[in-house]
Parts: C-alpha cells; sequence; structure tokens
C-alpha cells in the first residue's frame, strides 16, 4: 500500500505540471480555432507538431531511461549525467546544423515551400528541449518533484504568455478589434497574415527560457567523452529510441499520411485537403485527457519501478498498478465520450465536425498508456530489443492500415488504424512478457471492465444528446454508474489496501 501511494503521490505532483500544462494549451485551441476560422491556416502548424513527436525521440535517443538505468547509484550520477549530456548536445547540434542548412529543401519537401523559417525554429527548439530534457530526468532522479513541476509550468506559462502577446494582442491590434493606436509598433514585428507562424515562436522563445530557469542542474557538468563507457549506454539506449521512434510514428502517422492519401473532395464540404487535415489536427486534440493521464503515471512510475529491480515483491506492485491505471483511464474514456458535446465547444465552430472518432482516439491512447506498462518487463530485464520488435512491426501496420483506410472512411480511417495497430502493440508486448517475465496481471478483470465502457459508448453513440443541463447531469450520472460498479467488483481490493 504504501508504494501505491508513493506512486500516487508522484503521480499527482508530476501530474500537475502534465495535466495543467495540456489542459492550458488544450484551452489555447478555443483560441486558434476562433481567431483563425479558415482551417487551412493551421494545417501548417498541425503537420509540424506532428513531425515533432518523432524527431524528440530522436533527439533525446532513449537516453532518458538509459540515464535511470545507469545513474541509479547517487554515486554514479554525475559521471553518466556528464557523459549522457555531453553526447546530447554534441547529436543534437549535429542533427540541427543538418536541418537548418537543408531547411529550403525540407519545407519543399512538405509540400509548405515558404516555411522554411518555422524549419530553422524548429531545429533550435528541438536541440534545446532535448538538453533541457536531460536535465528533468536528473529532477527525477533525484525526486525533486516540485522542482520540476515549478519549471515545467513555467515553460507552460512562458508559452501561453508569449502565444497570447502574438496571437490575441497583436492579432486583435492590427486586426481593429481593439487598442487601434498601438498599430504603428506592432506592426514593426507581427503580420497577421504570417499569424499561426508565430504560435511556433512563442514555443521558442519558451524553450530558450526554460534552459536558462534550469541552470542549477548543469552546475558541476564537464563535457566528457570515455568511449567504453558510451558504447555501454548507447547499446542500452538504441533499442529504446528506436523502440520510441517506431511508436511516436505510430501516433502521428494519421496526420503525417492525411494529406498525401485523402482524396481530392472526399468532404464536399472542405475545398481543399489542407482545410480537412487543419480541422482534423484540432479535433484530434480532443483525445488530450487520456495522454495527460498516461504522462503524469509514466513520470512516476518509471523511476519507482526502476528502483524495486530485484524486489521479489516487484511483479506483484506491476500487476496492481497497472490494474488501476487502467480502471482510471477507462473511467476516463467514458467521462469524455458521453460528453463530447459539451467538451467539443472548446472548438471554434468551423472546426466541429467528425467527432465521432474522438472515442476511437482515446481507446487507442488508452492502448497506448497500458501498452506503457506492460513494456516495463523488458526495460527491468534488459531485453529491450522485444520493445523494437514490437514497435517497429506495429509502425508498419499502422502505416500500412492508413494507406488503406484514409482513402475510404477519411478521419475515421485514421482512428481505426491507430486503435487497431496500438491494441496490436499490447497484445505482442502481454504475450512476450509473461513468457520471459512473468506478471500476475488481473486480466479477466480488465477485459471486463473494457467491454462495458464500450458497450456504454456505443449504445450512447446513438443519442444525439444537445448541450444541456439536463444532458450533463444525465452524462455524469453515466460515469458515476460505472464508477460505482467498479468499487463495488474492487471492494475487496480497496478494503486490504491494494
Amino acid at each position: 500500500m504504501s508504494f501505491l501511494k508513493k506512486l500516487a503521490g508522484d503521480a499527482v505532483l508530476y501530474g500537475m505540471s502534465t495535466i495543467v500544462g495540456r489542459l492550458l494549451n488544450w484551452l489555447m485551441v478555443a483560441l486558434y480555432t476562433r481567431v483563425f476560422e479558415n482551417r487551412e491556416l493551421l494545417a501548417e502548424n498541425g503537420l509540424f507538431y506532428a513531425l515533432v513527436v518523432p524527431l524528440n525521440i530522436i533527439y533525446t535517443f532513449g537516453l532518458e531511461t538509459a540515464f535511470f538505468r545507469f545513474a541509479s547509484k547517487k554515486e554514479n550520477q554525475q559521471k553518466y549525467f556528464n557523459l549522457i549530456l555531453t553526447f546530447i548536445i554534441l547529436f543534437g547540434a549535429t542533427l540541427s546544423g543538418l536541418i537548418i542548412f537543408f531547411s529550403e529543401e525540407i519545407a519543399v519537401a512538405l509540400n509548405f515551400p515558404d516555411a522554411s523559417h518555422l524549419v530553422i525554429l524548429f531545429a533550435v527548439i528541438l536541440w534545446v528541449d532535448a538538453v533541457c530534457a536531460i536535465a528533468f530526468v536528473k529532477l527525477r532522479a533525484n525526486q525533486q518533484a516540485k522542482t520540476f513541476v515549478a519549471i515545467k509550468l513555467a515553460n507552460i506559462f512562458l508559452t501561453i504568455g508569449a502565444t497570447l502577446f502574438f496571437i490575441f494582442f497583436c492579432q486583435g491590434v492590427l486586426s481593429g478589434k481593439f487598442l487601434t493606436d498601438q498599430a504603428y509598433w506592432v506592426k514593426n514585428f507581427y503580420s497577421v497574415e504570417d499569424g499561426p507562424d508565430y504560435i511556433i515562436f512563442a514555443n521558442y522563445i519558451a524553450s530558450l527560457l526554460t534552459l536558462l530557469l534550469l541552470w542549477k542542474q548543469f552546475v558541476g557538468f564537464k563535457m566528457q567523452w570515455n568511449q567504453t563507457e558510451l558504447k555501454k549506454i548507447l547499446e542500452y539506449a538504441w533499442p529504446l529510441m528506436i523502440m520510441g521512434l517506431a511508436g511516436s510514428i505510430n501516433l502521428v502517422a494519421d496526420r503525417l499520411l492525411f494529406r498525401k492519401f485523402l482524396p481530392p473532395g472526399f468532404y464536399p464540404q472542405f475545398p481543399s485537403v489542407d482545410e480537412a487535415f487543419g480541422l482534423y489536427a484540432n479535433v484530434y486534440k480532443l483525445s488530450i485527457f487520456m495522454t495527460l493521464v498516461v504522462q503524469a503515471y509514466r513520470y512516476a512510475a518509471e523511476p519507482l519501478f526502476f528502483s524495486k529491480v530485484g524486489d521479489k515483491n516487484s511483479p506483484g506492485m506491476i500487476a496492481l498498478s497497472t490494474k488501476w491505471f487502467t480502471i482510471a483511464c477507462i473511467v476516463i474514456w467514458i467521462g469524455v465520450s458521453v460528453n463530447l458535446n459539451i467538451i467539443a465547444l472548446i472548438l471554434g465552430e468551423n472546426y466541429r465536425y467528425g467527432l465521432e472518432v474522438v472515442p476511437v482516439l482515446l481507446l487507442a491512447n488508452l492502448f497506448i498508456g497500458l501498452y506503457g506498462n506492460l513494456s516495463i518487463w523488458f526495460k527491468l530485464s534488459d531485453q529491450t530489443q522485444y520493445g523494437s520488435y514490437i514497435t517497429i512491426g506495429t509502425m508498419c501496420v499502422t502505416v500500412a492500415l492508413n494507406i488503406l483506410l484514409i482513402p475510404v472512411y477519411g478521419f475515421m480511417g485514421c482512428a481505426i488504424a491507430f486503435a487497431l495497430s496500438s491494441l496490436m502493440m499490447v497484445g505482442a508486448c502481454y504475450i512476450l512478457g509473461q513468457k520471459h517475465y512473468p506478471i500476475p496481471y488481473e486480466t479477466g478483470r480488465v477485459l471486463l471492465y473494457l467491454a462495458i465502457a464500450a458497450g456504454i459508448i456505443i449504445l450512447y453513440s446513438f443519442r444525439d444528446a444537445k448541450a444541456s443541463v439536463g444532458n450533463f447531469v444525465l452524462q455524469c450520472g453515466i460515469c458515476l454508474v460505472f464508477l460505482a460498479f467498479v468499487i463495488v467488483m474492487e471492494r475487496k481490493s480497496v478494503s486490504s489496501g491494494q
């Protein structure tokens, strides 16, 4: 029980930065989708931020997890911090240098030929964020959750503050909505036509300032290059990088392939493919609630599980935490799906189309979170090659399914491809894990909850519910009934502290 309390406490702390940040950034969608009513304007941002997901994995090279593995003992921490950060700095400088050098060609390849300046901004952001990521890992390893949260929140508020300045204030002034007498100085650095670009520029400003806020973590750092030690670290990390890269492509393949494989005129109401993509990229953000829980849990669980390596009770702890994590995700799946009529109001009116994909996307993200739990077996047993096999195989399936389904089902094809490939990851990881590192998961109970939740969501989808107080009460009631059912089913576990 003390293990679960520790895990829950850390998850709440780390979740503060993750949940608050994602929620606030999510709320910014309300601003974007109202200021930029033309859906096509946000297509560029949607593609670039989708590309950032796999690129972040490449830049950090799996070295966040490697740090926990090699620097678990306090006396080794500075040594491995120096080695890992040296590699990240040099590797990131090389990658970003190449991206900047070929920025014009990259922009043309992405079919946004006028966006080379954004490619350059992202090259800097990715490098800086990779360096910051290692500093944040050091904070987690030292269990400095409060400092971690404070700096993460600072990054969030800096990003949002800069975004509001550009997108709300500057855009409003030059559009003649308010304070028009200030236009003479605003127009020196802001262009209404390039408005969406400033969302990325705000991210750039916040990343540089966050690096400054982390300065204490770099005290004592010295550039070091120990070929023998580094080889050992990279041999552990590169399968994780490949696994993370394949997994990230699984997450964003729909947005990377959508513009290429959606037939022109598929949606008669959207004049261009970019307009349809701009809409889907923003509707996709309604599935954020599931990723909030997954990320917060991962931050708390990973260092805690590694600290229990060799503990005979470790498999039981993993099984118990996985069960309760899945239950929490199922409750969120039901809660968001039945309240979608209200949640969708966050989007501008021009972006409230194709909402039926959200429950499927939520389920897919639930599977991703479950896979993250199940995958702990090959991290603890140093068999990370299995993670590479699973995720590379899944990536191939994801890409193939998107290519097949997008031309036929459009938005829903993306969601179905994501859900099926994520389920495949879970199944493969569970089967291999039980063979190589058995963990006593309560599989039957979890499957029962998933089946009941799916039934509720499918039945409720046939109801054309308007956003009203009465419907909101009914929707909350559905969630509470399911929660009460779970509590009754788990009453023995709750009473025994499990």
